[in-house]
């Protein structure tokens, strides 16, 4: 799914407040971080995510992989954090 300008803006404006819910660490982008992710995803649509100092990639190649492997799309990178979204078909819980 691509984001518009706008429906990106948004959806930034709500991840200012949102705690970081999945970390990426040493091993990298794992099976387990897909499906964690997964499940956040399910859960809230929106997720913001932490690539730690012990991890091998950049955050975008991280933010890629993920948003690749999930079918997401990448809100934003700042820093080591970033933030992703994709619907849920079934019971969407954010209005763009």
């Amino acid at each position: 799914m691509e984001l518009t300008g706008k429906q990106r803006a948004r959806l930034r404006s709500m991840a200012n407040t949102l705690p970081v819910v999945l970390y990426i660490g040493k091993e990298g982008v794992t099976d387990a971080t897909v499906k964690e992710a997964y499940d956040a995803l399910q859960a809230r649509e929106l997720i913001k995510c932490s690539l730690m100092d012990s991890a091998p990639l950049d955050v975008r190649e991280a933010c890629g992989l993920l948003c690749d492997r999930l079918g997401a799309s990448p809100v934003q990178c700042i820093g080591r954090r970033f933030t992703i979204f994709r619907r849920n078909e079934d019971e969407p819980k954010i209005e763009l």
